[in-house]
């Protein structure tokens, strides 16, 4: 009897220090387990989205640093840029699109930058023109698409058109500009 006595005070013992334990002391550690997981959700979302940032100023210090001249006589801001011109007739070949006249404009220059035009008679389809202004979007220089007009045959008359063996091909005058931008001192 005695024995069961002490086991009766140890059970009524061990249970009561379990209830008061999950009652007083684990009841607070859940609520503390969510808040401290949203916290680091939160703390995660802000370190995602600081390294899309830093990502993106990269991409836009880089443009800026391929497009940015000393002065306005530097070779990046001439008139008639040949490497440009060559990244523009080396993209149009690889379309297969063909060039009929590349006439490059005067320049203006501004406080802060130098705009230089160039006007392009193209023969592409309307698919291969789009890949092609996509490909400027993608130039390392800062490219602006000022104008297109596209002729599409419509005014020819029906022995033209017989005449031209691919019919998708149009005929497109694309007026672009370059922009350099000039280092402040």
């Amino acid at each position: 009897m005695k024995r069961n006595l002490i086991l009766l005070i140890v059970l009524v013992l061990f249970g009561g220090s379990a209830w008061a334990y999950h009652n007083w002391i684990y009841s607070e550690y859940p609520g503390k387990i969510r808040q401290l997981d949203r916290t680091i959700q939160l703390r995660d979302e802000k370190l995602i989205s600081a390294q899309i940032i830093h990502e993106q100023l990269d991409l836009v210090s880089n443009l800026i640093e391929k497009n940015l001249a000393t002065s306005k006589n530097d070779s990046l801001a001439e008139n008639a840029s040949i490497p440009f011109m060559e990244y523009i007739t080396t993209k149009l070949k690889d379309l297969e699109i063909k060039l009929t006249k590349m006439e490059p404009g005067k320049k203006s220059a501004r406080l802060d930058y130098v705009r230089t035009p160039y006007t392009l008679t193209l023969e592409a389809s309307y698919e291969k023109f789009g890949k092609f202004i996509n490909q400027l979007e993608k130039s390392e220089r800062l490219v602006t698409v000022e104008q297109f007009e596209i002729d599409n045959a419509v005014r020819k008359s029906g022995a033209q058109a017989e005449r031209n063996a691919d019919l998708s091909a149009k005929s497109i005058v694309l007026r672009i500009s370059t922009l350099t931008l000039i280092k402040q001192r």
